[in-house]
């Protein structure tokens, strides 16, 4: 996996799948890596997972041994936090690329589906500007805060939700994220590497993560099956 192109405070993608970082307090960051072609499907859940910790523990972790558990130190050094962005191909379990990129790798695709929750950025003006543009649209969009598509987050939310377009945002209701199936890729990220690492930097804590959505991608991706029949939750 070799880096290709850093850049700051854009959404630029190359290649087989880019991961966004926010590293607080500095700009936004878009990294894009190199790797086999992808063929997407049409429906992709989208969020980002805030507050990810860089910190070091102070001592080494004391291993496990007859009779006891393996310990932890308790003491750390916080080094800043990323926010990751990420987006997951639903028919093949893959992490894949953001929206613009993604919409691009297939012009024939007769539909695109993009899960996502009801956050104020999801429903944005340069998402309705990037739906009309692909959708070929040309409409009088008006101005934010103002008057037409673009007056609210109602109306832009409406239009991105139109089940007519080729390009169809769906929003999870309110207290309901966890239908969007990213949510499970960012569990298995906390219990397969954030829970119980140790981070030096913030770069650290951003290669490791890239680095394990490749391996994550080589070797673990898979459609996730859901078991939930629908039913009542009793109380």
């Amino acid at each position: 996996m070799s880096v290709i192109k850093m850049e700051s405070g854009q959404y630029s993608a190359f290649g087989y799948y880019a991961i966004q970082f926010s590293s607080y307090p500095s700009p936004i960051i878009a990294f894009s890596f190199e790797h086999v072609p992808h063929s997407p499907g049409s429906a992709v859940s989208i969020d980002e997972m805030t507050g990810i910790q860089a910190t070091e523990r102070l001592e080494k972790d004391l291993s496990m041994r007859p009779g006891k558990v393996e310990r932890r130190e308790f003491e750390y050094i916080r080094h800043g936090s990323h926010c990751l962005i990420a987006s997951f191909d639903v028919a093949t379990g893959k992490i894949v690329v953001h929206i613009r990129r993604t919409i691009g790798t297939d012009p024939d695709a007769k539909k695109w589906h993009l899960i996502m929750d009801c956050l104020n950025t999801h429903q944005s003006e340069s998402l309705v500007r990037l739906v009309a543009e692909k959708e070929g649209l040309d409409i009088d969009l008006s101005l934010k805060g103002e008057s037409g598509i673009l007056k609210s987050m109602k109306s832009r939310a409406t239009f991105l939700s139109d089940p007519t377009d080729r390009i169809v945002f769906h929003y999870t209701p309110k207290h309901s994220s966890w239908l969007n199936q990213i949510e499970i890729w960012f569990s298995i990220l906390v219990r397969k590497l954030l829970k119980r690492a140790s981070f030096l930097s913030q770069d650290d804590l951003k290669n490791r993560i890239l680095n394990f959505i490749n391996y994550f991608n080589q070797t673990m991706a898979k459609p996730f099956k859901w078991t939930y029949k629908g039913k009542v939750l009793a109380i």
